[in-house]
């Protein structure tokens, strides 16, 4: 497995592990007819318009491709998008497709953006996951994330409990995985 920062030409890769992690993992958690109306098509477009369209905000995303150079997951993140006043960084998503979950993949990506996190300026971190998606809650929990907060996510008019995980410290998140 290889992570690298992705580029432009990764779009396409991006896109489909997007749209496949959330068929995949969501179910139950998010309405079907919203998971059917995902397309690769839109996603490319989210997604050629990231890695192509300068701005001012912090942000960074990476890649991990197999033995054959398929991307199959990705981690975007940067400065907060609320701009909360404690934590200044936030990991905004991470997909790992599910034939390579399990191999230590996630946490790999997690640690890759803590340290771009950490170049850039911002030395705190929060992330927000589906309250229902309890082996991604236990996955943070296992980095040292802390409970912050609950909140709503607005989907196909329906309101999804989401839970905020944070670290105070990024480089303590760093160091306790290196170990």
């Amino acid at each position: 497995m290889k992570i690298r920062k992705a580029k432009a030409a990764d779009a396409p890769g991006i896109a489909r592990v997007h749209v496949d992690v959330w068929r995949s993992t969501y179910g139950g958690i998010v309405p079907k007819d919203y998971l059917a109306s995902i397309s690769y098509e839109k996603r490319l477009q989210r997604w050629t318009e990231r890695l192509t369209t300068p701005t001012d905000r912090l942000y960074a995303v990476y890649i991990v491709e197999d033995e054959k150079g398929k991307i199959v997951g990705f981690v975007d993140g940067g400065s907060n998008r609320k701009e909360d006043p404690i934590y200044k960084g936030e990991l905004y998503a991470i997909y790992i497709l599910e034939g390579y979950q399990g191999r230590g993949i996630g946490k790999q990506l997690t640690l890759v953006l803590a340290e771009s996190l950490l170049e850039m300026g911002l030395d705190t971190m929060l992330l927000w996951v589906f309250a229902k998606n309890i082996s991604a809650r236990r996955f943070y929990e296992s980095l040292g994330g802390h409970y912050i907060s609950n909140g709503w996510f607005e989907i196909s008019n329906l309101s999804i409990e989401e839970v905020a995980y944070g670290w105070l410290d990024i480089r303590s998140l760093l160091k306790r995985q290196r170990q």
